[in-house]
C-alpha cells in the first residue's frame, strides 16, 4: 500500500516521495524491509532514539512528533493516534465493517463482553470478542497479551473478523488502551461502563486520571449504557456527551432496573424492569452479576434485538473461564476460581460466595508485583474480614520481592476477624487450604481467573490452578504437608 494512502486521516502532509509500504509497526524488533517505522515516546522505549537502526533493518519512512533523520519523515502532532490510523488504513478499515461494542469498567468487562457475545449469537448473527481471556475471531479463543490488543494488532483481529464473516464485534477497552488511543478512528455502535474504583493507579497517577481515561470510550460512540449506582460514573455524567442509557439495582427510573434479586451456589435470579418486567435467570452467583446482566441486556436491547428473547437467551449461558469458575472436584466442600484483583472485586466476590457457602470461606490469594501498592493492604483486610481463613500467597511478582508483597497485605489483615497463614508458594497455598478444607466449606482462589501462567522475575511459567487441583485429588495428600 502506497505511504500516502496510509496517512489518509492522520492530519499528516503526504511527501512529495510516495512509497510502497509492505509492514507498519512501532516496534524495532518487527521493522524489516520496506516497513513504516512509528515512533513513539513510550514509558520505558523512546522510537526516535531508534530510527537509523530501523532504517538498516529495512524502514523506508519513518512518522514521528519530530524531525527525524530519515528520508521520509512525516511528522504528526500524536504519533499513538497516527499509529492507530495507519494500521486502520493498512487493513482496509476493517471497523468500518462491524458493529463494535465497546465495554470499559474496572469490573465486571469480561462477562458483560461474552455475555452480550453470547446473547448477540443466539439471534443467529455472528459477534467476534477481543478482551482479557482472548481474542475469538471465528469459534475458538486465541490468547491475547492486552485486554485491548495494541494498533496494528487490533486491526489485524478487525480484518480476521470480518474475512470470517462476523458482523458485530464486542471488545473490553482498558483504560491504558484509550489514554494510549489505540481506538482511535473507531466508531462504536454501543459502549458501556460497568463501574469505576480505583485500579491502575501506578499507570494514571491519580483517580481523576483514570475515570477521564475511562470516559473517552464515549467520544465516538452511538450510545452508553452507564451503571449509576456507581459514584464515580455517577459524578461524571456530565462528562459523556453521546446519548445515555441507565441501569439500577437501586433507581426505579432508570431505564433498566433489577428487582428481587436471589443469588445462590447455582446462579442469581432477578426481575428486569424496563417497560414490561421479565424474569432473569444466570447461572452466575453473585449479586454484582446483575449489573453485568443487566449491562449486556441493555447493549442489546438498544442495538435492535428484542428484549424478551434476549432474557430468555441468559439462561442458556455457561459462564467465563475464571469468573467464580466452579472446578470439579471428589470432596464434600467447593472450590472456586476468580479473576478479582481489586479491592472492589474482592469485595463484590466474597460477599457474594459468604452467602451460599455452608461452613467456612477459605480464601488464598495475593498480590501482582510492580503494580500499585496502595490496594494491597486495603485487598488484605477485605479478604479478612469477609473469609473464616485466609491465605495469603504468590501471584505474578514479577520483578518485586515477594517477601515486600506479602507484607504489604499482611498490614491490613485482621487477625480478630479470621484466622491467617502465609504460604509463599501459590502451588503450596493450594495444597494448603484445599488440605484444611471440610465439609461446607468453599475453597476460594483469587487474582489467577483465565491466567495460566505466574509471572516472576525470569519471565511467565506455567501455572494452571485447575490442573494443580487436579493433582491434588490424584496423589497422596500427605506430599503437600497439608496436616
Amino acid at each position: 500500500m502506497k505511504l500516502s494512502a496510509l496517512l489518509k486521516g492522520t492530519g499528516a502532509n503526504a511527501p512529495l516521495q510516495d512509497v510502497e509500504i509492505e509492514n507498519v509497526t512501532d516496534k524495532l524488533s518487527e521493522v524489516k524491509e520496506n516497513t513504516l517505522f512509528v515512533c513513539i515516546d513510550g514509558d520505558t522505549f523512546d522510537g526516535n532514539e531508534f530510527v537509523e537502526e530501523a532504517l538498516s533493518r529495512g524502514a523506508v519512512a519513518v512518522v514521528s512528533e519530530k524531525e527525524t533523520a530519515a528520508d521520509i519523515s512525516v511528522k504528526v502532532l500524536s504519533s499513538r493516534k497516527a499509529l492507530s490510523v495507519i494500521a486502520s488504513n493498512f487493513y482496509k478499515n476493517p471497523s468500518k465493517s462491524l458493529k463494535i461494542i465497546g465495554i470499559t469498567g474496572t469490573n465486571g468487562k469480561t462477562t458483560t463482553a461474552f455475555l452480550v457475545r453470547h446473547i448477540i449469537e443466539g439471534f443467529g448473527k455472528k459477534c467476534g470478542l477481543i478482551g482479557t481471556v482472548g481474542n475469538i475471531t471465528d469459534e475458538k479463543i486465541t490468547s491475547s497479551n492486552l485486554t485491548t490488543p495494541e494498533p496494528t494488532e487490533l486491526q489485524k483481529v478487525f480484518r480476521k473478523m470480518v474475512d470470517n464473516g462476523c458482523e458485530y464485534c464486542v471488545s473490553e477497552v482498558s483504560s491504558q488502551a484509550l489514554s494510549q488511543s489505540r481506538t482511535e478512528g473507531v466508531r462504536f455502535s454501543a459502549t458501556a461502563v460497568t463501574n469505576i474504583t480505583p485500579e491502575h493507579l501506578n499507570y494514571h497517577l491519580n483517580m481523576q486520571n483514570y475515570i477521564d481515561a475511562k470516559l473517552k470510550l464515549f467520544e465516538d460512540a452511538d450510545f452508553a449504557v452507564v451503571n449509576t449506582d456507581d459514584r464515580n460514573i455517577l459524578k461524571n455524567r456530565e462528562k459523556i456527551n453521546c446519548r445515555q442509557i441507565t441501569v439500577s439495582l437501586k433507581n426505579e427510573t432508570s431505564d433498566y432496573f433489577a428487582k428481587n434479586i436471589v443469588s445462590s451456589a447455582d446462579g442469581v435470579e432477578f426481575d428486569l424492569v424496563s417497560g414490561g418486567t421479565y424474569h432473569v435467570k444466570l447461572s452466575l452467583p453473585g449479586v454484582y452479576n446483575t449489573y453485568n446482566a443487566l449491562c449486556a441486556v441493555a447493549i442489546c436491547t438498544e442495538l435492535g434485538f428484542d428484549l424478551e428473547r434476549t432474557v430468555n437467551l441468559l439462561k442458556g449461558f455457561d459462564g467465563v473461564l475464571g469468573r467464580c469458575e466452579k472446578v470439579p472436584v471428589n470432596a464434600d466442600f467447593t472450590v472456586l476460581i476468580d479473576y478479582a484483583h481489586t479491592p472492589d472485586g474482592f469485595q463484590n466476590i466474597l460477599k457474594s460466595v459468604r452467602e451460599f457457602t455452608e461452613n467456612r470461606l477459605i480464601t488464598v490469594f495475593g498480590c501482582g508485583g510492580d503494580r500499585d501498592r496502595s490496594k494491597r493492604a486495603i485487598m488484605g483486610k477485605i479478604a479478612s474480614e469477609l473469609s473464616d481463613v485466609v491465605v495469603v500467597t504468590d501471584d505474578n511478582p514479577r520483578t518485586e520481592n515477594p517477601v515486600r508483597i506479602i507484607s504489604d497485605i499482611l498490614e491490613g489483615i485482621s487477625t480478630e476477624k479470621s484466622h491467617f497463614a502465609v504460604v509463599s508458594g501459590r502451588k503450596d497455598a493450594i495444597g494448603f487450604a484445599l488440605g484444611i478444607a471440610q465439609k461446607g466449606d468453599t475453597v476460594l482462589l483469587l487474582g489467577k481467573g483465565h491466567e495460566k501462567y505466574q509471572i516472576t522475575a525470569k519471565g511467565k511459567i506455567p501455572f494452571d490452578e485447575r490442573q494443580i487441583i487436579k493433582e491434588f485429588f490424584e496423589q497422596d495428600e500427605k506430599l503437600w504437608n497439608c496436616h
